[in-house]
């Protein structure tokens, strides 16, 4: 039994414990205000948020399992393929949300959105289309062990400055949003951390 509740937090459970979560909160955060406009937006914002989150987990869960491996790290290292599909959930719920908001205020939309957001933005969901497609074992297999590391590698880079870019634009107008830069400066420390304990040469051992 207690192995039973342990694996419920692992693998394809995890994801689909994690996505109807986010489902739900979703559909309540944008009920709270009728489903109107600003409970769209407020979903925005808060997808955003969740797949920082989770990105972040994903992202930085080899270098900690590297750095410190204990319970946690390793679970994190282990569900870290569940962990990028969910940041991919979270981010399919904030395109629902932010096509939503397009059609039922293209004023707003228009005023919130650039040319630039949609060549940067496109690009990103992009990559997370191309690296939730290749989070399954079949599809990995298909493009080979080196492409899959180079998309994930560089995806999971682009995808770190496009999060660095899109939350610290804000800061001017809100200053609180320097503390999502925390977990992006954290991750990128933690992963330039463990390149660099992987490349140093291990003590010789005398005897």
């Amino acid at each position: 039994m207690p192995s039973h509740r342990q694996n419920w937090f692992e693998g394809w459970r995890l994801f689909a414990a994690l996505a109807l979560v986010l489902t739900g909160l979703c559909i309540w955060i944008a009920g709270m205000r009728q489903f109107e406009v600003e409970g769209v937006r407020m979903v925005i914002r808060f997808t955003a948020r969740t797949s920082l989150m989770f990105f972040a987990l994903a992202f930085s869960a080899a270098s900690l399992a590297r750095l410190w491996p204990n319970a946690w790290t390793l679970w994190q290292h282990r569900n870290r393929r569940y962990l990028g599909v969910t940041f991919a959930a979270s981010h399919a719920m904030h395109a629902v949300a932010i096509a939503s908001f397009a059609v039922m205020d293209p004023t707003g939309y228009a005023a919130a959105t650039s040319a630039a957001s949609y060549i940067f933005g496109g690009i990103g969901y992009a990559f997370i289309i191309a690296m939730a497609a290749t989070s399954f074992d079949r599809s990995a297999r298909a493009i080979g062990p080196r492409a899959w590391r180079r998309l994930h590698l560089i995806g999971g880079y682009y995808l770190l400055f496009q999060f660095t870019v899109s939350f610290g634009k804000r800061i001017p107008d809100m200053p609180l949003y320097t503390l999502f830069l925390i977990p992006l400066v954290a991750v990128f420390a933690l992963r330039m951390l463990s390149m660099a304990a992987k490349a140093a040469p291990r003590p010789v051992q005398a005897g």
